[in-house]
């Protein structure tokens, strides 16, 4: 049975060469066999497995068996059985190089003690990774600075969300009931509280013409009823109260339209429909839903219209800088209660010293005892310098973790794009690819300015390519700006869906922007061994090398150029 299968086995695999998609390696396996080497009792099959790390490891990726409902008839060729399936592993650097094989194998059904099983078979190497040659630049962070002032009193701003058509307080991601339960608990002496609120124009917030009367109201209510039960300082006697309700403001909502990525003529469309048109505000919403591009006013301008704000002014007592630094070290090392100084003043400390280490213990202790948003944002702003001098991978990822969760909670309190991108950021260079996908999308719902969401939006493509979401990477980029990132990543997309041309005009724009680049001119050598331009190969790959020799080994070891490995102009193009 296993010699006559064997001798009219036939096994392809596509990709001929591994391809790496965002996390996995995907492929599919076809293979053929003779219908008359089926026998009752016993099948046919092959096992699948990839060997790498010079041969000492494998993976097992699973089997193809010849049994009952798992094959159909060729079509072509009557006489055969054909199986076609998918099958994927994940992928790490060390699997790379390696090698897809099979061993064939008869065995007897219920029983696979007995078998018997041929030679081993190759049937794919790998893996190629120009799908994770994405370029990311980074953008340098800075510490909030601070500054100490005799003055302390101030106005406190906390913006709150809610849900569609919801008048509730949510208390989660993107909501600031911590921070307004932690300034009232501080005791501030309170002179004002104005909370505001309105509602988006979708059919779920306008269902309720009170909605933004209800939202307001809760909020109110939340807020007394917490000055009643912990402050000592304040009550509600002594506060002046002011509330407004948003109802139907189209000026918000463009507000927000032009604080967005949207193009200028996209801009202008809104503009028109809401301007220019006659008919309700129910109908002008409607007429926004015929717009090519109203799933970005759903996803990111509809949800932060549910908003509410809490506005707090406040007074609080004066204090001069003298000694700051000194009481800081006091109050880090637990010699001297945390109220000594002020919180602006224990995060100024945190300037007068060099030490990342001693700034990350200020900050540390400065969100214990304050839990500001400044205070959590610097720490993660330390927590992330710090990674960046570590050697350690694994130190590294747990630095940008750490920072990334501090972001997080310094964008709870101060929900802003910047603050919301950062957290983003570190969590992309951690490897926390979902997590900061989120981010990401809060970075843009909240708006901001436009060159501020030209980097997110670039960056969420970067992470969009990683994983694999080529389609949504290019929706991203098509909201982003003509950057060397943005064309290097724009050409990677066309490239990796077989776009030759596109992918060859873009990297050729992003190498004059950066003449100096080698990357840009490794990947049109790439392009060219897809597109099986020898000639062109050859000048794209001289002229990377020639820049920056560690493109040799790398074009060495890359299976896009198996083909020109040997060939004169591929080891000219090395020298």
């Amino acid at each position: 049975m296993l010699k006559v299968a064997e001798g009219g086995r036939q096994v392809s695999v596509q990709p001929s060469v591994l391809d790496s998609n965002g996390e996995n390696v995907l492929f599919e396996v076809t293979a053929r066999v003779p219908v008359k080497h089926l026998q009752s009792g016993k099948a046919y099959r092959l096992n699948l497995r990839y060997r790498y790390d010079n041969g000492l490891r494998e993976d097992t990726v699973g089997r193809i068996a010849f049994i009952s409902g798992e094959y159909v008839y060729d079509p072509e060729q009557k006489n055969q059985l054909v199986i076609t399936k998918q099958f994927s592993f994940p992928y790490v650097p060390v699997k790379n190089p390696g090698l897809l094989v099979a061993t064939p194998e008869v065995y007897k059904l219920g029983d696979e003690s007995t078998r018997r099983r041929a030679p081993e078979i190759t049937l794919a190497r790998g893996i190629v990774t120009t799908g994770r040659l994405v370029v990311r630049q980074d953008t340098a962070i800075q510490i909030v600075a601070g500054s100490v002032s005799n003055n302390m009193s101030g106005t406190r701003v906390l913006p709150f969300f809610f849900d569609a058509g919801q008048a509730a307080i949510r208390n989660y991601l993107g909501t600031n009931v911590a921070a307004l339960e932690d300034f009232i608990d501080a005791n501030q002496h309170t002179e004002k509280v104005m909370v505001i609120a309105g509602h988006s124009p979708d059919s779920l917030d306008m269902r309720d013409p009170r909605l933004a009367d209800k939202r307001v109201q809760t909020l109110l209510r939340y807020y007394k009823k917490r000055v009643d039960n912990y402050s000592y300082q304040n009550s509600v006697r002594s506060i002046k109260f002011e509330t407004v309700a948003y109802h139907r403001r189209w000026d918000l909502f463009l507000n927000k339209v032009q604080a967005s990525a949207l193009k200028p003529e996209q801009v202008d469309s809104v503009l028109y429909i809401i301007n220019d048109t006659p008919g309700s505000f129910a109908e002008k919403e409607r007429r926004l839903h015929t717009l090519s591009f109203y799933d970005y006013l759903e996803q990111y301008i509809y949800p932060v219209m549910r908003f509410g704000t809490v506005a707090v002014r406040y007074t609080a007592p004066k204090r001069y800088d003298s000694e700051i630094y000194l009481l800081s070290k006091k109050i880090v090392e637990k010699q001297m209660e945390a109220d000594a100084l002020t919180p602006e003043e224990l995060r100024y400390s945190a300037q007068l010293t060099p030490l990342l280490a001693e700034k990350q213990r200020i900050y540390e202790t400065s969100v214990a005892t304050t839990g500001r948003w400044e205070a959590y944002y610097n720490l993660g702003v330390v927590l992330q310098l710090r990674s960046e001098k570590e050697v350690n991978p694994k130190v590294e990822r747990a630095y940008l973790r750490r920072a990334a969760t501090n972001f997080i909670l310094a964008a709870h309190r101060n929900p802003t794009a910047a603050v919301f991108y950062r957290a983003a950021s570190a969590y992309h260079r951690a490897g926390d690819r979902l997590e900061a996908l989120q981010s990401y999308d809060y970075a843009i719902k909240l708006g901001g300015s436009r060159p501020m969401l030209y980097k997110v939006f670039a960056d969420k493509a970067a992470l969009e390519i990683e994983i694999g979401q080529l389609d949504d990477a290019l929706g991203s980029l098509s909201y982003s700006n003509k950057t060397y990132q943005n064309l290097m990543n724009r050409a990677l997309v066309h490239l990796l869906k077989g776009d030759h041309g596109g992918a060859t005009v873009l990297y050729y724009e992003a190498s004059l922007l950066k003449p100096n680049d080698a990357l840009a001119y490794y990947c049109q050598a790439v392009v060219a061994a897809r597109a099986k331009n020898e000639t062109v190969l050859g000048q794209q790959l001289r002229h990377a090398v020639q820049l920056d020799r560690g493109y040799a080994n790398r074009a060495v070891e890359d299976l896009e150029f198996q083909d020109y490995a040997r060939s004169k102009t591929f080891l000219e193009a090395l020298r």
